[in-house]
């Protein structure tokens, strides 16, 4: 009779997946490995989407009154623009030598750490401005803060989950980002009344959500090991980053130079309603279309990472441009009053929901773990630089020419943009770990 090895465990030959483990590897490695899988909520991904909320809670507090707070001072639809393109267009530098430097060092979270606490002083800022160029520079530092912390963020979260989870994590990012989002406006709609429209007041309350921001990342985020990747100069770097990912950064620019800051929409509601509905009532209403387009935010961004690990990222990413395209056509073709101003605004958000989620997962999806705080770094600057054209031209289109004309150039971009991403292959491949 053939006797059976008393060194082998029966446990040792279980068959996971249809793959057999081999003796060597222990079970736990293995059992780990599947709930890594399955158990993508870790403490790293809540913490960063409470980061994002209390961050993202108290931009918005400003973003939600800055329009209104400007037209106090008499400023125009191009000084909006030429603020808010000015300063993403200084914080797209900084994004990219975020993402460049942080793949050389072995812990990344301390710059997230600076990055969030410069935001939240930044913001609070606001409460010392007397002129326009004082709100450019506090939202110039705002966004220098953000172009430190952006890539770097987006390389922590898609290191603490696996390719297969990607949207999902990214989705629930943006979504508790958005929630808050949702929770800014509102604060600052029950709050200006109680602070008899005090913008100063309201701008030095933001600081309180800002700083919880940056002690959640800084005692929230669990950090995984890593060794730093040998130096390589920044050109070559560039020129490594996979043909797939180059590609879809020529739509992503495209589209970015058309997509026009959504404070933009604010300061439309604001101007249009005003004459029927005077300058408080015109204010509020126009803070409260801005609660309801990120309540769609919210939705459509965690929708649209679920669906990510579903169908083909490229067709949700073209979507949410073809919206933004929508939206823009909206505002041309359609008269103005509260319920067209509410579909806007809907439309506005489901745009930046997806377009957000999607095209942080598809860039992870497609660079290698090693190299993502590159990557990011490459996309936020692409769509700094969009961002700075965009709301520049937009602004002195609005004011120079014609409404029609700046949301006609807004729509025509938004389109080419979603077209050159539908020529990505359809289930491009997959090249990270």
């Amino acid at each position: 009779m053939r006797r059976s090895n008393p060194y082998v465990k029966p446990t040792d030959c279980f068959v996971t997946f249809g793959s057999l483990r081999s003796p060597n590897v222990p079970r736990n490695d293995i059992m780990n490995d599947m709930k890594s899988k399955t158990h993508w909520l870790n403490r790293t991904v809540l913490a960063i989407g409470l980061t994002s909320l209390f961050s993202d809670w108290s931009h918005e507090i400003a973003t939600a009154v800055l329009p209104a707070f400007l037209a106090t001072m008499g400023v125009a639809a191009a000084w909006l623009g030429i603020i808010e393109g000015v300063s993403d267009g200084l914080s797209s530098f900084t994004k990219m030598g975020s993402g460049y430097y942080t793949d050389k060092l072995r812990r990344r979270k301390p710059i997230a750490v600076f990055g969030y606490t410069l935001t939240a002083i930044a913001t609070a800022s606001f409460a010392l401005a007397t002129q326009a160029w004082h709100v450019l520079m506090g939202r110039a530092l705002e966004r220098l803060g953000r172009g430190v912390r952006q890539p770097v963020r987006k390389a922590l979260l898609a290191a603490a989950v696996t390719p297969e989870t990607y949207g999902r994590a990214f989705g629930f990012e943006r979504m508790m980002d958005t929630l808050g989002a949702i929770v800014g406006p509102a604060s600052a709609f029950v709050l200006l009344p109680l602070l008899h429209h005090s913008y100063p007041k309201l701008f030095a309350l933001t600081i309180i959500p800002g700083l919880i921001a940056a002690g959640l990342i800084a005692f929230g985020v669990k950090e995984t090991k890593r060794a730093p990747i040998a130096h390589v100069p920044f050109r070559q770097q560039v020129r490594d980053l996979p043909k797939l990912y180059k590609q879809m950064l020529v739509g992503v620019g495209l589209f970015g130079c058309g997509a026009f800051a959504h404070s933009m929409l604010i300061l439309l509601a604001t101007q249009r309603l005003m004459p029927t509905m005077g300058a408080a009532g015109a204010a509020s209403i126009a803070v409260g279309l801005y609660l309801l387009h990120n309540v769609f935010y919210a939705s459509f961004a965690f929708a649209g990472g679920w669906l990510a690990d579903r169908v083909p990222k490229k067709l949700l990413l073209a979507l949410g441009y073809f919206l933004a395209a929508l939206m823009a056509i909206a505002i041309i073709a359609l008269p103005i009053s509260v319920w067209t101003l509410a579909l806007i605004f809907i439309l506005g958000g489901m745009n930046v929901g997806l377009e957000e989620t999607l095209e942080d997962s598809l860039a992870a999806e497609l660079v290698t773990k090693e190299h993502h705080g590159m990557a990011f770094g490459v996309m936020s600057s692409v769509n700094g630089i969009g961002d700075f054209i965009s709301s520049v031209v937009v602004g002195i289109l609005w004011s120079a020419v014609s409404i029609s004309v700046a949301f006609g150039y807004s729509a025509v971009l938004s389109i080419v943009g979603a077209i050159i991403i539908l020529f990505l292959p359809l289930h491009p491949r997959k090249v990270a770990d």
